[in-house]
């Protein structure tokens, strides 16, 4: 297939290019600067020059592929507050992707995250509300489900639609995602910490095994399918903290809830959510079984330290 990718150089697309290429397809990456573009040329895909603003180029590109896997999102504005308007610029491109696919039974792959549940291991089957798909707007926290479902609706106008649920950590060496800011903060503040009593848990994945899912996905997944990208259903934080601890030779600590702000600034409530996620139907469905290695694993080699 030829095949459309947003978000090309990205932690996950990075990795994702690859994957594609080594499995047969060609990639035509969407690259916003001329160090993406330079990259994606070196890994051996095609080069479109555009950002997820530029709806006429994601709809020509996309109208001239084989399928898209769409990973790009604007975390720069994210992360600084916007969530919302990350989360729209989101959604307009979504629409613009699946008008130019309508009709074709070609595979569109998007990118998601998790459903945050406490007390409960999230599967593929939790999260959906049916009345997100037809939210044009919504707050922060709603907006991006909105797009999720929106994509997925897409399989009633004749489009192979699928939704790859990426764990809260999608680890490797260049990592620079949540573990890398919980290292920062550990160094910056001589103790490496949870919240409480660190019970509640993450899911995590290799970022290689997450690309083999997307691949997956486009080439497999039937229309309208939720996936969860999820090797490791959940790891206590506690144990994370421990990790960094004995890595950096320091303290390993409890911080109360209250103080958690103060600690650990904009990571205090990814942190503390309970994040535990299963990919059991995923797996049943493609056959996609994780092969590298664990976070703590992969925490123990060293590389997130040096």
């Amino acid at each position: 297939m030829r095949v459309f990718v947003t978000g090309a150089s990205g932690w996950i697309g990075s990795a994702v290019v690859p994957e594609l290429i080594g499995a047969g397809h060609r990639v035509v990456g969407l690259a916003r600067s001329d160090a993406s573009a330079e990259a994606l040329t070196a890994a051996g895909a095609e080069v479109v020059r555009g950002t997820l603003d530029d709806l006429d180029v994601l709809r020509g590109a996309a109208a001239d592929s084989d399928g898209v896997v769409h990973l790009a999102f604007k975390h720069d504005i994210a992360f600084s507050g916007d969530f919302k308007g990350a989360g729209e610029a989101d959604r307009r491109a979504v629409e613009v992707i699946g008008e130019a696919l309508a009709g074709s039974d070609r595979p569109f792959a998007i990118a998601s995250g998790t459903p945050v549940i406490p007390g409960h291991v999230a599967t593929e089957r939790d999260g959906h509300d049916p009345d997100l798909a037809a939210a044009a707007r919504g707050d922060a926290q709603r907006v991006r489900g909105a797009t999720a479902e929106l994509a997925l609706s897409l399989a009633a106008r004749g489009v192979r639609s699928s939704v790859v649920r990426l764990a809260p950590t999608n680890h490797g060496e260049g990592d620079n995602g949540f573990v890398p800011a919980l290292i920062a903060i550990a160094r910056e503040k001589g103790v490496s910490a949870y919240i409480d009593d660190g019970s509640n848990r993450w899911s995590a994945a290799h970022r290689l095994d997450s690309a083999r899912l997307f691949r997956l996905a486009l080439e497999q997944a039937p229309a309208g399918s939720t996936l969860h990208a999820v090797a490791e259903e959940g790891l206590p934080v506690r144990e994370i903290a421990e990790v960094i601890g004995r890595q950096l030779d320091l303290p390993v600590v409890s911080v109360p809830a209250a103080e958690a702000g103060a600690h650990f600034t904009w990571l205090a409530g990814p942190f503390a959510d309970h994040r535990a996620a299963s990919s059991t139907l995923t797996r049943e469905l493609l056959g996609w079984e994780p092969v590298q290695p664990g976070l703590v694993e992969d925490l123990e080699q060293g590389h997130y330290f040096t």
